[in-house]
């Protein structure tokens, strides 16, 4: 009867437990797939920051270009502007050189015609023109005088024919040089309003490109402020279900010490005519960890050995009357010893439960800025220090066989955060669960 009592308390205490470990594997492979979904959106977040930067610099390369087009089409504005002016100037003088040249030939051929008669009229009328002019003067001085002056109204008229041959050229030059003039300004004219066409055609393009620019790093910052808002859901996630694998454990644990007190209570309700000694050690023990029921499954069959060798010398039996006319006052003395062997913890301190353990660095990214001394006012240092509330500052922790010192807040009570050397080192610890004890 003992004996199926003390099966049914294990095997529900295992039960609980195995209950506790599907439920935290569960939560532990939903925290593993948001951290996956975290480390996704991250490498998503870096690309699109780097497509942006990428973007920004060809854009702001687009901006420099099209400021050089900018002012070179405002340069080819004003050059054709002035090439312009300079045409009309040409064509004005052009005009006016021809008009010029217009008035010397009307005059030049005026003073031709009237050469040609002076000419004429000297070459019919000659000879006798000059002995009536001999014989006519009344000296030989006036006669010479006369012949002087028809000598140089011949020279006049030579000396005009020269002057007009030589404006007529003078003209001709100037008019042949005004046109090739006003041809170089309007080429040159037709060349700059050319180019100024192109400049402005490469300018368009180039703004068409620089609000393409604009609109592809738009997405982009759109792209990464949602990759942002995802690692905050994740983050916020991950909290959430450490937070509930916290409070699932705990609740494990406590239906597990109250499916074991109730299979005690049960078993002292049932009376003490089957009561053994070494018998109630191991179902005390049992309830403390499940390790701690294996020993002392292993030590049963020594309990009943000695319970024989009892029955068999009739110690047994007195024992048995003892208990029955003093059972309330046994029922003390054993819960106190169960109560003893739990919290000594096998001579490693007293046991406080199997708590979660993360692990944080002095890093700004772990504790919001950089080189901080601890709450207790230390500075933290790799395998010692770890952080816990609800217990005093300076307590010692036996954590995996290593001791640390609670010097830092920012867990509660059942989490313990140890302090790492570097963010790599508490990035790589992961979550991780371990019995705790106390040594002090």
């Amino acid at each position: 009867m003992k004996n199926k009592r003390i099966l049914s308390l294990l095997l529900a205490g295992l039960l609980t437990f195995s209950m506790a470990g599907t439920v935290t594997a569960s939560t532990e492979d939903e925290i593993a797939y948001m951290q996956e979904q975290k480390q996704a959106a991250e490498s998503g977040l870096a690309q699109a920051q780097a497509n942006i930067s990428s973007l920004e610099s060809k854009k702001q390369e687009l901006e420099n270009y099209l400021a050089e087009l900018n002012a070179q089409y405002d340069e080819l504005t004003n050059s054709v502007a002035q090439l312009s002016i300079e045409a009309a100037q040409k064509e004005d003088e052009l005009k006016q050189i021809q008009k010029d040249l217009k008035k010397a030939r009307k005059a030049a051929k005026k003073q031709y015609e009237a050469m040609k008669i002076r000419i004429a009229y000297m070459y019919e009328n000659g000879g006798s023109t000059m002995l009536e002019l001999l014989l006519s003067s009344e000296s030989f001085a006036e006669f010479l005088n006369q012949a002087e002056a028809v000598s140089q109204i011949s020279k006049y008229d030579r000396d005009m024919l020269k002057k007009y041959e030589e404006i007529r050229k003078s003209i001709v030059e100037q008019e042949q040089k005004a046109e090739e003039e006003s041809a170089s300004i309007n080429s040159l004219l037709s060349e700059r309003a050319a180019k100024q066409q192109e400049v402005q055609s490469m300018a368009a393009s180039t703004s068409d490109s620089i609000y393409a620019y604009i609109a592809e790093i738009s997405a982009s910052e759109a792209e990464a402020s949602a990759l942002t808002a995802q690692i905050s859901n994740a983050d916020n996630s991950i909290s959430a279900l450490i937070q509930q694998a916290e409070a699932e454990k705990a609740a494990a644990e406590a239906a597990a010490a109250q499916e074991a007190a109730a299979a005690q209570e049960a078993e002292e309700n049932s009376g003490y005519d089957d009561y053994d000694p070494d018998t109630d050690t191991t179902e005390s023990s049992s309830s403390s960890t499940s390790s701690t029921i294996i020993v002392e499954e292993e030590d049963e069959e020594d309990s009943y050995g000695n319970s024989e060798e009892y029955e068999d010398s009739g110690e047994y039996a007195s024992s048995e009357e003892n208990m029955d006319s003093s059972g309330e006052s046994y029922e003390e003395t054993d819960t106190s010893e169960s109560s003893g062997e739990s919290s000594s913890g096998s001579g490693q301190g007293t046991y406080l439960g199997n708590f979660t353990l993360t692990a944080y660095c002095n890093c700004a990214q772990c504790c919001g800025t950089a080189g901080n001394a601890t709450a207790s006012g230390t500075m933290p240092t790799a395998g010692r220090t770890v952080a816990m509330a609800g217990v005093p500052f300076g307590t010692q922790l036996l954590i995996n066989g290593n001791v640390y010192t609670v010097e830092d807040l920012g867990t509660p009570y059942g989490h313990v955060d140890i302090y790492c050397g570097s963010h790599e080192e508490a990035l790589s610890f992961g979550l991780q669960y371990a019995d705790v004890y106390q040594l002090n």
